[in-house]
């Protein structure tokens, strides 16, 4: 059955008089962005901190909009509907959560410090198939990409996989009322934006939320790190699911007989069937556990779902392997915590290369009064894996006056910018390492692969899977290393 905006709709969604509606009125989308209006469109006044869209309504009109959502007084056409609302994000959400409520539709929520949108691509590959799934797109993950996400749910999707980050209290418990989720993941618990969040505590608190929005009638997964997660969420969902690599995870939730390639990547058995990775990584295994046992919980046979989980590649910039020649980088910019640091690092160590290893870390940002301790401590851990040479960049450049390498240990070179960066990686490397790149998205540390595409050549057209069938290559005799490296 189609779903049709009409003024009737819009006023159920926002509590707004129903009789005042016109019979005649019918909006062709709900839209928040005055640049991409059309005719027919409800434009929605959204006011952040750098912008007010109310100063923009008389574009959206102009661009043919033909209603308006706004929080205070503006000049419209005659025409023109005006929806009244004490705050138009909060209205937003309501039009959002009428829309999910229209849908004949079930809702899987995923959250986590590290690894949610990897396991919401994961949760695609493998639902899909079964089930007429509508997913975030790219990480529109907020309280206004989550709602545009729903509002942009085709009639007959079957179900919804809805990606919710956070990064103050709160913010997880208004997405989970919004999109009414009957089954919640949160994949890891870990030190992240804790400028507001405060500590792990706060952390473990504003994730739990989406497991208190399901509430006992419904189900959890969750991973088996760290130990207290599986503990807390327990009391909270009518049945939990534990993923994960410890005793701590379901028995039937475990990896059998895993065993890594040359790269990077793990191949293990579930449930009597082979399954085989294109995401690098140990931490991708527990990603696609949680995304196997959401499966399970959904009726999905083992063998359709290891099948299409077997097809999941690394989006950009999340794990994500690029071949340059002979370079090899691991491109993983776009989130940064201590612990994703860990599991960027186990990656560098596992991948099989001829060459030298090479970590370049860039800030790892939002972690408040914690941050200088946390970035001297994740340096630490660089300087005692078996890399060759750690270049520090930021909140790291500024760790590296305080630590003090050991004997044996990698190479440590501080930098204070990413032009620095680039002008070293490219006198530096030879063309046959194994480069890291790992920091958060406010980095924008992939501004470093133009010149080292420029230098070593574009990408190959391979995907992770084809990575490590390439033929070895010798070290170059012209790269300039300090030997440092450490066999472990």
């Amino acid at each position: 059955m189609t779903f049709l905006w009409t003024d009737l709709e819009v006023r159920k969604a926002l509590g707004l008089n129903p009789q005042r509606a016109l019979s005649d009125l019918v909006f062709e989308r709900i839209w928040t962005d005055s640049r991409t209006v059309e005719r027919g469109d409800l434009f929605l006044a959204l006011s952040g901190e750098r912008f007010d869209g109310h100063d923009f309504v008389a574009d959206a009109l102009a661009r043919g909009a033909t209603g308006v959502v706004v929080s205070r007084e503006v000049s419209t056409d005659e025409g023109a509907r005006i929806y009244p609302v004490r705050d138009t994000l909060s209205a937003l959400g309501r039009m959002a959560q009428h829309r999910r409520r229209a849908l004949n539709a079930r809702v899987v929520a995923v959250t986590g410090s590290s690894g949610k949108t990897t396991t919401k691509d994961l949760l695609e590959g493998v639902l899909t198939g079964s089930f007429r799934v509508h997913a975030t797109p790219r990480n529109l993950n907020n309280r206004i990409g989550l709602p545009q996400t729903i509002l942009m749910a085709p009639d007959d999707a079957q179900l919804l996989v809805l990606e919710m980050g956070t990064n103050e209290p709160g913010e997880i418990r208004a997405l989970t009322e919004v999109a009414e989720p009957e089954l919640g993941v949160i994949t890891t618990v870990a030190e992240t934006h804790l400028e507001k969040l405060g500590s792990v505590e706060g952390v473990l608190e504003e994730k739990l939320d989406l497991f208190r929005g399901i509430g006992v009638g419904g189900v959890g997964v969750v991973g088996d790190e760290p130990a207290i997660l599986p503990d807390r969420a327990r009391p909270l969902v009518g049945e939990l699911r534990v993923a994960g690599w410890t005793d701590r995870a379901d028995p039937e939730f475990r990896p059998a007989e895993a065993e890594i390639t040359e790269k990077g990547c793990f191949r293990f058995r579930w449930m009597g069937e082979n399954v085989r990775l294109r995401i690098p990584g140990r931490h991708s295994v527990q990603n696609a556990l949680l995304a196997l046992a959401v499966a399970h919980s959904l009726g999905i046979p083992a063998r359709d779902a290891t099948r299409r989980i077997q097809k999941v590649e690394a989006r950009g910039m999340r794990s994500e392997i690029r071949v340059l020649g002979g370079l090899t980088l691991l491109l993983d910019c776009y989130n940064a915590n201590p612990q994703s640091v860990r599991a960027a690092l186990d990656l560098l160590e596992t991948v099989q290369v001829l060459g030298p290893r090479v970590a370049v870390l860039g800030s790892m940002l939002e972690l408040g009064e914690r941050a200088r301790i946390l970035h001297r401590q994740a340096l630490e851990d660089a300087l005692s894996r078996s890399v060759d040479l750690v270049v520090a960049t930021g909140l790291f450049a500024e760790a590296a006056q305080w630590v003090a390498p050991a004997p044996g240990a990698p190479e440590l070179l501080a930098v204070s910018g990413m032009k620095e960066a680039e002008e070293l990686l490219l006198e530096r490397l030879g063309g046959t390492e194994v480069v890291l790149l790992k920091a958060s998205r406010g980095v924008e540390m992939e501004t470093l692969l133009p010149a080292l595409e420029g230098r070593f050549g574009p990408p190959a057209p391979a995907s992770s899977e084809s990575y490590g069938s390439l033929p070895p290559v010798p070290p170059s005799p012209t790269a300039l290393w300090v030997t440092g490296r450490r066999e472990g």
